[in-house]
Parts: structure tokens; sequence; C-alpha cells
């Protein structure tokens, strides 16, 4: 079998369950296990699905519980995800590490450390929740979860030496903290926030592999190839970053492993309808899994695609000798 790696870009809400759509997709059509990749890179929303891919959660139950219609899984997700700050705080944090530094380089720098509406504990929980005992440790398979640290203003990958140790379901909680959206949150003294505001997929740190990987799958929900019809003005802005971030991680890449298949996988125009124009919809969760699941049968067996699936993924078949 072939040395795979895996890289879970950012997305929201409806970029992990884009993710799940995706991965599951490729084990019903593969019968290769997502945990089985060599290395895992998640950010934001791929950060908690490679905590579930390395837990052996990948599965429908981890998006729903217990569940029984789609208005119960929606409440169950805002419950999870959108708890509620008493007020907004971090005024003099913003000021420090978002706007004075940014008023030299005003671009995404200006709203890093900013307050946010929502708490990231409901995220620890349901890592806690799907996980148990092996939220509160670290995956024995390579896996980096990428955040973004507010004081170094860099990158943090954690999970290697770059980063200190923490419990997995912090380095979660530290890659989703969208700011605006959620406070950033301060683990061993160092204050991070959602590692996608320097990119939404990262890919360029798998070449901290000792050796260069047969094959990469890169799951990027936000850099579709094209904008969807009647896109609102900023969809296809985040699209645009994103596309050109992932661009330059992969010429990189094929630069220093030149000899390594990669396939990107992208939400297509019927992913697209649902998981845009907000990425953040709980509502939009499950309609976007569905949906995800029905766009890969048709993205998976295109030939071009599947020969490369087949070359990397397919265990063959044992002949029975009599």
């Amino acid at each position: 079998m072939s040395r795979v790696g895996l890289i879970l870009g950012g997305g929201g809400v409806t970029g992990a369950s884009y993710h799940f759509g995706v991965l599951m997709s490729l084990r019903m059509a593969t019968g290769w296990d997502p945990n089985e990749a060599e290395v895992i890179i998640g950010t934001s929303a791929g950060a908690f699905t490679a905590a579930m891919v390395r837990g052996n959660r990948l599965d429908v139950g981890t998006l729903v519980g217990d569940s029984h219609t789609r208005e119960d899984v929606t409440d169950r997700m805002r419950r999870m995800i959108f708890r509620r700050s008493r007020r907004p705080r971090g005024m003099v944090r913003w000021v420090r590490r978002g706007i004075i530094p940014g008023l030299t380089r005003p671009d995404l720098n200006l709203v890093l450390g900013s307050p946010g509406m929502y708490r990231t504990d409901g995220i620890v929980e349901w890592v806690e929740d799907s996980l148990g005992a092996a939220a509160d440790s670290w995956p024995e398979a390579s896996t980096v979860i990428v955040a973004y640290d507010l004081d170094a203003r860099e990158r943090a990958p954690f999970g290697t030496e770059a980063v200190p140790d923490v419990p997995i379901k912090y380095a979660v909680a530290a890659s989703v903290a969208v700011p605006f959206v959620f406070e950033p949150i301060k683990v061993e003294g160092r204050w991070y926030a959602d590692g996608g505001v320097v990119s939404g997929t990262s890919a360029d740190l798998v070449l901290a592999n000792p050796e260069p990987l047969d094959f990469l799958i890169v799951v990027a929900p936000l850099a579709a190839s094209e904008s969807r019809p009647g896109a609102r003005f900023y969809e296809d802005l985040f699209d645009r970053v994103g596309r050109a971030a992932l661009a330059a991680e992969l010429r990189r890449i094929r630069e220093e492993w030149p000899h390594t298949e990669i396939i990107v996988l992208r939400p297509d125009d019927r992913v697209l309808a649902i998981t845009r124009p907000n990425p953040m919809s709980a509502s939009a969760a499950v309609p976007t899994f569905l949906r995800t699941l029905r766009s890969l049968k048709d993205e998976l067996s295109h030939p071009e695609t599947w020969r490369v699936l087949e070359r990397h993924l397919v265990k063959p078949r044992r002949s029975i000798g009599m």
C-alpha cells in the first residue's frame, strides 16, 4: 500500500460536514480507512475532522448524536458550537495583538485576538464526548493541528516540536477559533486563534515528514475552483484567497516531492449551493453531508480520478488457490 498524507482544510460548520462526506465516500469506494494515513494535517474544521479520524469516530453518529430529525441535529450543533460569552471580552488583547500590529499591515492581522461572541468550550466538550479519554492525549500516528499563535504571529502546528504538547481537544479548540466569532483560546500561557488566518490548508507542512509520501489527498472546502451561480460578492473572495494559498503550497510540494501524486477535492456547484453563503450555518450541516455524498459519487468515479485512487488506495484482491 502507498504511504498517504491527508490534508483537511478549514470551512466552518459546513466544511466539517463536507469532510465527513468526502472521507466516508472515499472509504466506501476504495475500502481505505482514512485513519491509515501516515500523516494528517487539519486546520479549523479540518482539525475537528482530523481528531475524529484518529479517534476512529468518522461516522454519522459523531455528527448527529442521538438526534432523530434534521431539526434535532441543528439544535444539537448549535448548542455544542455556539455557546455565547456573557459579554465580549478581550479589548486590550485585541488592541495589543491585532490592531496595533495590524496598522503596519492592514489585512487579517487587524482581526487577530478580537473578542468573540462565542466560547469554544462546547467544541472541547464535543471532542471529549466523541473520543473519551483519547481527547486528553495525542494520537500515536502523525497528526498536526494548525492554529495561529497571536504572540509569535505565526502558524502553530500542534503535534510537532514547534509547539508545546497539549491534549488534542485544546488544539482543536484553538484551531477553530475564528476571529470575531469565537474567543481566542489560551493554552500554556499563550493565545491562539484559527489556523486558517494564514492558510485554509497549510498543506506545505507535510514536507516536515522525514520521507516523501506516495500520495496526498487534499480536501479544501474553501478553495472552490469557480464561483457558484448567484454567489454573493464576498464568497469568491474567500475562495480566491484559499485557492492562491493552496496553489503556492502545492507548487512547493511538487518541487520537493516531484514523484508524489496529489488529488485536491473541492465542493462543486451542488455542494456550494448549500454551504454558501454561510459556512457557519448549523442548519446546513446535514444537507451539506448528503449532497457531498452525491457529488463524490460522480467525482470519484471519473476515470482519471479513479485510476489514481486505484493505484494508491484500493487493496489488491487475493485469489483463492484450489
